[in-house]
């Protein structure tokens, strides 16, 4: 069997999660599951979280109800909230909490049944990410329209600055969206990973936490945390050769051998979800030594010099990236965003889960249309 795969520490994704909440102890934390949980699997993940959340969040109601046919029963909040009125009545009877964010979505308000209650309902702001929500002046109204329709209304808003400390657009953003709030019995949120882990929450906040519950801070100078990756992308040499200087390896021969070079061959590739366009040098780890990306990544396969990496061989284990070493490592070789590199892993390496202690309550399953693998 190929020996490319993606192992999920599920136990991790528990303890990062206990992480984010106690850097917002007065608040309630959401899960955000969004992607596929970012790569890690978004059924798997919300079972192995269900315990412990009050509420996940996803992008849009299809991501809802995928959780909801596999069994997930805790409120899911849709961020991207819905796209017709159709999708609002849909969202309501699989108990969904909605994100409103245009006067057009609170029209469709009016379209329910006479007397209906949504479970959660959500007003997202436009402080200054100028990308959805209401404007500042509008929130008054937005609330007034919207607050007969649920028990449960949140004022939320998304800081474009908030891995950036040195920037004042946060504390601005922060100022204008408290300064415009209108009085009644609503809750707020503010803070993503990032925010969580910078700004004071207040005990009617609700947390989002995102990114760091995967291992990661998205902070350039994260504050000591106890975040545990929970991806390990790995795979092992299929193939060794020798390659005398002056000769090239890969597409277009962009990498030249400067010396008498080893060349490691490793099964795989961007369609794996290795980025194409990683850079020669990317750091990959073999035998537990650093070696670099040599030439262009095919769809299939990698090359790696590995002449300075110690007695290597066929069959030797292979880190493309994960707890030794760090998805943010590759991604800042690269300059990109780990993120990307997370939430792009493809379908096609098996997914193999390490339960938790407390998984007795649930196996794995066939999950976007991968046989996927639990192991203790």
């Amino acid at each position: 069997m190929r020996p490319t795969r993606v192992e999920i520490d599920l136990s991790a994704i528990q303890s990062n999660y206990r992480t984010a909440c106690l850097l917002a102890p007065r608040s309630r934390n959401l899960a955000v599951i969004k992607a596929n949980a970012y790569g890690h699997g978004g059924v798997m993940t919300a079972r192995a979280l269900e315990s412990q959340v009050p509420a996940f969040a996803v992008a849009f109601l299809e991501e809802a109800l995928e959780l909801r046919a596999a069994g997930i029963t805790k409120p899911i909040l849709l961020l991207e909230g819905v796209f017709n009125a159709g999708d609002l009545r849909e969202a309501i009877t699989r108990d969904c909490w909605v994100m409103l964010h245009g006067t057009h979505q609170l029209d469709w308000l009016d379209l329910l049944p006479a007397k209906t209650k949504l479970p959660g309902l959500w007003l997202k702001v436009d402080s200054g990410m100028h990308r959805l929500g209401f404007t500042l002046a509008e929130i008054p109204a937005a609330c007034a329209k919207a607050a007969p329709y649920t028990d449960r209304l949140v004022i939320a808003t998304h800081f474009a600055s908030a891995d950036e400390p040195d920037k004042p657009q946060t504390r601005q953003q922060e100022s204008q969206f408290l300064s415009h709030l209108p009085d009644g019995p609503f809750e707020i949120s503010l803070n993503n990973s990032a925010g969580l882990q910078l700004r004071q929450s207040r005990g009617d906040e609700w947390g989002r936490a995102g990114f760091m519950l995967y291992g990661y801070s998205p902070l350039p100078a994260p504050p000591a945390l106890p975040l545990e990756p929970a991806m390990t992308f790995k795979s092992a040499v299929m193939a060794i050769r020798r390659v005398a200087a002056g000769e090239t390896v890969g597409y277009g021969g962009v990498w030249q051998a400067q010396r008498d070079s080893l060349i490691a061959t490793i099964p795989c590739g961007y369609a794996d979800g290795y980025p194409q366009t990683a850079r020669a040098g990317t750091p990959i780890l073999i035998n537990g030594h650093r070696a670099p990306l040599a030439g262009r990544v095919s769809m299939d396969m990698i090359t790696v010099d590995v002449t300075d990496a110690g007695t290597v061989k066929i069959g030797d284990p292979v880190q493309l990236w994960g707890p030794d070493l760090p998805a943010t490592e590759v991604a800042a070789h690269n300059n990109y965003n780990p993120y990307e590199l997370l939430t792009r892993v493809s379908a096609r390496p098996q997914r193999v889960y390490r339960q938790p202690p407390d998984a007795q309550s649930y196996k794995s399953d066939t999950v976007r249309g991968e046989e996927d693998a639990v192991i203790s």
